[in-house]
C-alpha cells in the first residue's frame, strides 16, 4: 500500500501528467483537494473507487482516512492542485505519514505560476532582462510570512516576481513594488490559469488597481517583472552559429573535438 501525492495541475483537466494518470486509475481510494481540483479528472478513478472530498476535513479527519485505506491494503490517489512543493499543505500529512510507517511517493504538476506564463505566452528569464524567477505570497491568515521574506526585499534583486495569494491586498503589494521596479513596470494578473473562465489583465504597477477594478477574487496569480513586455533582450548565446557547444563543435578547436 503506498499513498501517492499527486500534483493536480493548475486547473485544466487534461493539464496532469501520464504518472499522475496511471496512478489515478489504480487506486482504490482518492483524495482530492475539491475546491481547487477540477472534478473532471476523478473520472480517471477506477470503478467503485472510494473517492473523498477533503476540502470540508480536517488534518486528522484526512489522515484517518489514509489510516484506514492503509489497513485495508488499498493505495490512496491524494491529489492537491498545481504542483506539490510549494503551498500544498503536503508537508505536514507525509510528517504524519512518515510517524505511522505509511509509505508514499510524490508526483509533481504543472504550477499555477507556470500555467499562468503559458497563458501570458511569456518567458520569465530573458538574457539581459531577469534571469531569476520568485515565488511568493503576502501573509495570510493560515501561514504568516517570515519577517526576513517580504515583498520589497525579493523586489531589489530585480527578478521576475511571481505574487500567490495575494490579489485581495492589491494596493499593499503595488505600494511595495513601484520603489524598485517602478510605475511603469509590466505586471499581469491571471485568474484560475487554465480553468474554462480564465481572465487576463495585463497592466503597469501605476495602472494595474484601475484595470482590474473592484472584482478581485483569490485565486489570481500577479506576474511582475520587465520580461513581461521585453522585446529589446539580448539573444541566447545557446544557439548563436558561433557558440561552441557539446552538440555543436565550432571553430578549428572545439572544446569538445571527439564529439564533431
Amino acid at each position: 500500500m503506498t499513498v501517492h501525492f499527486i500534483g493536480a495541475g493548475p486547473g485544466a483537466a487534461d493539464l496532469i501528467t501520464l504518472r499522475g494518470r496511471d496512478l489515478i486509475a489504480a487506486s482504490p481510494v482518492c483524495l482530492y483537494a475539491g475546491s481547487l481540483v477540477p472534478e473532471a479528472l476523478l473520472s480517471h478513478c477506477p470503478a467503485g473507487a472510494k473517492i473523498i472530498n477533503t476540502a470540508p476535513l480536517s488534518l486528522d479527519q484526512i489522515m484517518d482516512e489514509i489510516a484506514a485505506a492503509h489497513a485495508a491494503g488499498h493505495d490512496v490517489a491524494r491529489l492537491h492542485s498545481g504542483d506539490l512543493s510549494v503551498w500544498s499543505a503536503m508537508g505536514e500529512q507525509l510528517r504524519r505519514l512518515r510517524a505511522l510507517g505509511i509509505p508514499y511517493d510524490v508526483t509533481p504538476g504543472v504550477p499555477s505560476f507556470a500555467a499562468a506564463a503559458a497563458a501570458l505566452g511569456a518567458e520569465l528569464t530573458l538574457p539581459g532582462v531577469a534571469q531569476s524567477v520568485v515565488l511568493t505570497r503576502t501573509s495570510g491568515r493560515a501561514t504568516a510570512m517570515p519577517e526576513r521574506e517580504n515583498l520589497a526585499a525579493f523586489a531589489a534583486t530585480g527578478a521576475t516576481l511571481a505574487i500567490h495569494l495575494s490579489v485581495h491586498v492589491l494596493e499593499q503589494v503595488v505600494a511595495d513594488l513601484t520603489p524598485h521596479y517602478g510605475a511603469d513596470c509590466p505586471v499581469a494578473v491571471v485568474w484560475r490559469a487554465t480553468w474554462p473562465d480564465q481572465r487576463i489583465v495585463r497592466a503597469t504597477l501605476s495602472t494595474l488597481q484601475t484595470a482590474i477594478g473592484a472584482e478581485m477574487e483569490r485565486t489570481a496569480l500577479i506576474l511582475v517583472g520587465r520580461s513581461l513586455a521585453a522585446e529589446d533582450f539580448d539573444e541566447s548565446r545557446l544557439y548563436a552559429g558561433d557558440y561552441d557547444r557539446r552538440y555543436r563543435p565550432v571553430g578549428t578547436e572545439p572544446r569538445f573535438p571527439e564529439l564533431k
